[in-house]
């Protein structure tokens, strides 16, 4: 009998932490897949810092650095630059990147660092409290907005792609989701495209991620997909924002 399917080496046999209906799980499988595929599992060095994705060291079979809370790039820049031999990335949350460590990654991306980033916005701080984050939407209530995220107090939420996309420098920068199965193959080739940059030392390049938290939203996963899909995704379009070709 032919074999039709094969465990993805680079994953572990771990079970997962996340809540039921978390996009953290996929996109996961998605970053182990392409790694299996590129051949690059002995070289590649992930770095993790605070938030939901703290643990990805346990689910995947790569050498892992944990950061402090936004200063992922910073460890990046520093090991790339020391071993522009090895293929390193970032696994970071919206809060941590959008707000934290905003500075971070803006400047990375400035001075053309070259990394890979796996941005998830689920427009939540999920492992600390599902607090506002900078990514959450008018009106969305959290624990640190109950009635709603007011504009007027806050600003309007923050797109990561748009504001890096502006920069001068070369990089490439998109925007995927994985709502959806045609949704989730989109996001595995633009996943595949930025490694292959970082590989050929081309530029700096993130993908980012729409996703769900479902807990945090008080939804179940079925009505958390929909609100995203019509709330999100008309807010964070989908897309590749800038590519240096």
């Amino acid at each position: 009998m032919a074999k039709t399917f094969q465990k993805t080496k680079t994953l572990t046999e771990k079970t997962t932490h996340y809540c039921p209906g978390c996009s953290h799980g996929v996109i996961h499988r998605l970053v182990a897949e392409v790694i299996d595929e590129l051949e690059i599992s002995d070289r590649t060095i992930g770095i993790a810092p605070v938030g939901c994705a703290v643990l990805i060291y346990d689910y995947l079979n790569l050498d892992f650095q944990e950061a402090a809370h936004g200063r992922a790039p910073a460890m990046a820049t520093g090991i790339k630059r020391v071993r522009p031999d090895l293929i390193v990335f970032t696994y970071q949350g919206d809060g941590d990147l959008a707000s934290i460590g905003m500075g971070e990654i803006i400047h990375a991306a400035n001075r053309g660092e070259k990394f890979t980033t796996i941005f998830v916005n689920n427009a939540v701080y999920g492992m600390t409290g599902g607090q506002m984050a900078p990514t959450t939407m008018p009106d969305q209530r959290t624990t640190t907005s109950p009635f709603g995220r007011k504009v007027q107090e806050t600003g309007m939420p923050i797109r990561v792609c748009e504001l890096l996309a502006s920069l001068v420098t070369p990089g490439y920068i998109t925007r995927q989701t994985v709502t959806q199965p045609k949704y989730i193959q989109k996001a595995k080739k633009t996943i595949k495209r930025a490694f292959k940059y970082q590989m050929k030392g081309t530029c700096f390049s993130m993908v980012e991620i729409v996703g769900i938290c479902p807990t945090n939203w008080a939804m179940s996963s079925v009505d958390a997909i929909k609100w995203a899909e019509e709330k999100l995704l008309n807010y964070y379009p989908l897309g590749e924002y800038k590519t240096p070709d």
